[in-house]
């Protein structure tokens, strides 16, 4: 008997675990969402604020803006850079992956927290709000900087993302040696060249949330 019931049980694990991989490529419905942020509250030191937010909108917006079915990111810019504040939540089990994460040269002192906030052109500080990160790769002209572009989500950071010629802000995601010694960047959220590779494949198309406590 106590066979039989082992039996049952792992078949049931085996069918629930091939159900849910074969949802990867569906949306999560909001009860499962619920259930995923609960679990990353538990156990990430993520913002619980930013944390609450950024699935809020993320059940509301998902479908239309077509935001990643398997990723949501917040970049938790109420710790110090010495912290690895970028957060990327899998939908689908509640896995944190936490990277470094720099922020701009008048947001805050090298190696500290983000104070202020903008997202105006030339105002070389961290922009916030919610973005979408875009799915191919690129690199900067002149310093060879590897990236993915983001879209502003938000009236207050529409123009977050938009080449200058069109009167926007041409911040990216992009790696760069300096974010090793808590460095700065000019508004971009600036990663480590070596976390390339396992960001950017789970960034692409994903919502990124820029909390800076505003």
């Amino acid at each position: 008997m106590k066979i039989i019931i082992q039996f049952i049980l792992l078949s049931f694990l085996l069918v629930s675990t091939v159900e849910a991989r074969s949802n990867y490529n569906k949306y999560y419905s909001n009860r499962h969402l619920s259930k995923i942020e609960k679990r990353v509250a538990s156990v990430s030191t993520v913002n619980k604020k930013a944390l609450r937010e950024a699935f809020r909108f993320y059940k509301k917006n998902r479908y239309k803006q077509r935001l990643s079915k398997r990723y949501i990111a917040i970049a938790d810019y109420t710790k110090k850079a010495e912290k690895k504040r970028l957060y990327i939540i899998d939908l689908y089990n509640g896995k944190v992956y936490q990277h470094h994460v720099a922020h701009g040269k008048k947001s805050g002192a090298k190696g500290g927290r983000v104070w202020r906030s903008s997202n105006k052109l030339n105002s070389q500080m961290t922009p916030y709000g919610f973005f979408k990160v875009g799915i191919k790769e690129r690199v900067t002209a002149k310093k060879k900087y590897k990236y993915l572009m983001i879209t502003g989500l938000q009236k207050s950071n529409k123009k977050v993302g938009l080449p200058t010629r069109f009167g926007g802000r041409d911040v990216v995601v992009h790696t760069a040696g300096y974010v090793k010694s808590g460095g700065r960047s000019y508004g971009c959220f600036a990663i480590k060249p070596r976390d390339r590779r396992a960001v950017f494949k789970r960034l692409k198309t994903a919502l990124l949330y820029s909390y800076t406590g505003r």
